[in-house]
């Protein structure tokens, strides 16, 4: 879209004439892989930020994380939240949804009163239990409730979908579902004034618990940026934060409007995985055969722990963490449609996986071509300053040269189609995403693309996060140079602060 014609009331504009759609993000690449992704993801960023937390090691046993919305991608939550070991309360306001997902077996229990689920979650964090636990009601009312109740929060996030918010993305307190959807429909200023009233509930009551030492961190849907539109309290330089005993500190954003609190890719995702090259590389089986997935499985488990071997300290939490996900994988029933796989990995992960594939598919061990690719949501492929580039503090999360550089340089470098979409997770207008998918069939021109393809695709992110002086990033160039010596990354040179400071 043209810049000026990518503004939220333009989606609806142009989808009703039939010029657009709204793609989401990894839908344009062909590879839909079911909510595996999302619950790897998930999965990922709660035992990472549980170790945000932790006081003396200890894991999420018997801690609390408290969330929202369960259709689509955030149905992941409570499955991810019971991979990682914690109790998972996630809000939902749909009847319909919550007992497909209960149904499913991907929350263990439901519950409609909240007096009910207070005593429940009072038990559970007593016996270190890990449960899920599906409230079918609205969020405000439980982050309210547990306020008053004194029931402590560790984990706290927000996954409904607000980059959508006027279109069901979001249903307000003090409405039923059903009046919500009558009120959307006949009343669409008013339920827009219900949706931003109750954002601004919320996220009182978040603030509330925060300064009993919840983490809160936004679960990139928009949250932290739509509250901001309805007026809430989200800003780091309120009072309601400044007043505090041990105010929250800047994160070296620009401006006088940075948010009171962090994205997940912001404090989690981007400084422990993508400034290190990982994210969420993944395949798809064409023979559609289980037999064939397990062995792709297999091979990636025997590349992954033969790499951790010698992997440096840095990234060894992140090789353990992956060896761990793709072991457990087949238990966890995540296939949905697609023979599919997901897996966090960084440069020399993938294509040494990629290169087994390969081989494997030459030798008649896998009995058809295997199509790569990854979610747009990662190291390379996503410039969206309010999640996947949410921790460059330089000025250049505003612009969208990685994204296109990607998939620019992806298309010539072996990939067999390429995509790029406005959109996608946090809103029109609010991101540019890329992606590819990559054929292996087993021949050497395959193992020619992915060697020069996946390379570049990871390293090019990394590039563009180590000159924005992340720590990880420029530590992952550094090394990306020693393994291929014709990489050439001009890295930063790091000022003294002291220096710079009595400069002015």
């Amino acid at each position: 879209m043209i810049p000026n014609y990518s503004k939220q009331d333009d989606w609806e504009k142009y989808n009703a004439l039939g010029v657009t759609q709204y793609g989401q993000m990894t839908a344009g690449s062909f590879m839909y892989i079911g909510p595996q992704g999302i619950v790897h993801g998930t999965t990922i960023t709660l035992l990472n930020a549980g170790r945000k937390i932790s006081k003396k090691g200890e894991n999420l046993a018997g801690k609390l994380f408290l969330t929202s919305g369960l259709g689509g991608m955030s149905g992941a939550q409570p499955k991810a939240g019971n991979i990682a070991g914690c109790i998972t309360v996630c809000a939902e306001i749909n009847p319909k949804v919550v007992h497909t997902r209960h149904s499913q077996n991907w929350v263990d229990e439901v519950i409609d009163d909240l007096n009910i689920l207070v005593n429940r979650v009072k038990q559970a964090k007593e016996n270190k239990e890990i449960v899920s636990i599906a409230f079918l009601g609205n969020i405000v009312d439980v982050w309210e409730k547990f306020d008053k109740e004194k029931v402590f929060i560790d984990l706290g996030s927000d996954q409904t979908s607000l980059h959508n918010p006027w279109a069901g993305g979001y249903y307000p307190s003090g409405l039923t579902y059903e009046e919500s959807n009558n009120m959307m429909a006949n009343k669409p200023d008013l339920f827009k004034n219900k949706v931003q009233e109750s954002l601004r509930r919320q996220t009182d009551a978040i603030n509330k618990h925060t300064a009993k030492g919840t983490y809160f961190f936004d679960y990139g849907n928009a949250f932290l940026l739509e509250a901001s539109r309805a007026g809430a309290d989200i800003f780091l330089n309120s009072p309601t934060f400044q007043n505090r005993k041990n105010p929250p500190k800047s994160r070296g954003a620009i401006g006088d409007y940075e948010f009171a609190y962090a994205s997940y890719v912001e404090d989690i995702m981007g400084p422990m995985c993508f400034d290190y090259g990982f994210g969420p590389f993944r395949w798809v089986c064409t023979s559609a055969k289980v037999e064939d997935l397990a062995k792709t499985d297999a091979i990636a488990i025997r590349v992954l722990e033969e790499l951790k071997k010698e992997s440096p300290e840095e990234i060894q939490q992140q090789m353990s963490d992956n060896i761990q996900w793709i072991k457990g994988a087949q238990k966890n029933n995540l296939v949905v449609g697609s023979q599919a796989r997901i897996l966090y990995a960084d440069a020399e992960g993938r294509a040494k996986i990629a290169e087994a594939f390969n081989q494997a598919i030459k030798n008649d061990e896998i009995s058809s071509p295997i199509v790569l690719g990854r979610d747009h949501h990662d190291v390379s492929g996503t410039d969206s300053p309010y999640r996947e580039t949410s921790n460059i503090y330089d000025g250049s999360q505003f612009t969208a040269d990685m994204a296109i550089q990607n998939v620019i340089g992806d298309s010539f470098r072996g990939a067999t189609w390429v995509s790029i979409h406005n959109g996608g997770g946090v809103g029109w207008g609010e991101v540019i995403n890329g992606g590819f998918g990559m054929v292996l069939d087993g021949t050497v021109e395959a193992s020619k693309r992915l060697k020069s393809m996946l390379f570049w695709d990871v390293n090019n992110g990394i590039t563009r996060r180590s000159w924005a002086r992340n720590k990880g990033a420029v530590f992952s160039a550094k090394r990306a140079m020693k393994m291929e010596p014709n990489l050439k990354v001009t890295l930063p040179n790091i000022v003294n602060d002291a220096l710079l400071d009595n400069l002015f």
